[in-house]
């Protein structure tokens, strides 16, 4: 955990197209979670982890800012390209930036802190990039 500004603040990145909290599916009266946000929940903690060193913020306030850089698609022309590149575009599809979000915290539960309700402070931007990912900046509130 680095120190900034006398505040503990980590930051990691999860490799990879960024991917939304799905939806609960329902065998008969019985809820679970779809295998791809069990994965990609996975490979939130295994980046954490592996990043930070497990360190953890207790039951402090926490502010998280996020940055989701999505592919940019195969079929897209040489100028817009550049102009994907350059922030002139912005990808404007799913997964929304709420599912985002609550894919992270909720895959920190318990690791990063006790519960994703001491997240008082959250942004998250999306640009594109030539290699997609998130990366997540998070610190102690005071």
């Amino acid at each position: 955990m680095l120190k900034f500004n006398g505040k503990q603040t980590v930051r990691f990145v999860i490799p990879g197209k960024p991917c939304g909290k799905g939806r609960p599916r329902f065998t008969g009266r019985i809820a679970y979670t779809p295998r791809g946000t069990v994965s990609y929940e996975n490979l939130v903690k295994l980046a954490y982890c592996n990043d930070t060193n497990g360190s953890n913020f207790g039951n402090a306030p926490i502010a998280m800012h996020v940055t989701a850089y999505y592919p940019i698609p195969k079929s897209t022309s040489k100028a817009n390209r550049a102009k994907m590149l350059c922030n002139e575009i912005y990808p404007t599809k799913k997964p929304d930036f709420d599912n985002i979000g609550k894919i992270i915290t909720d895959a920190l539960n318990g690791i990063a802190y006790h519960d994703d309700a001491q997240i008082v402070r959250f942004t998250l931007l999306k640009y594109y990039a030539e290699s997609p990912r998130v990366e997540v900046c998070m610190w102690e509130v005071n």
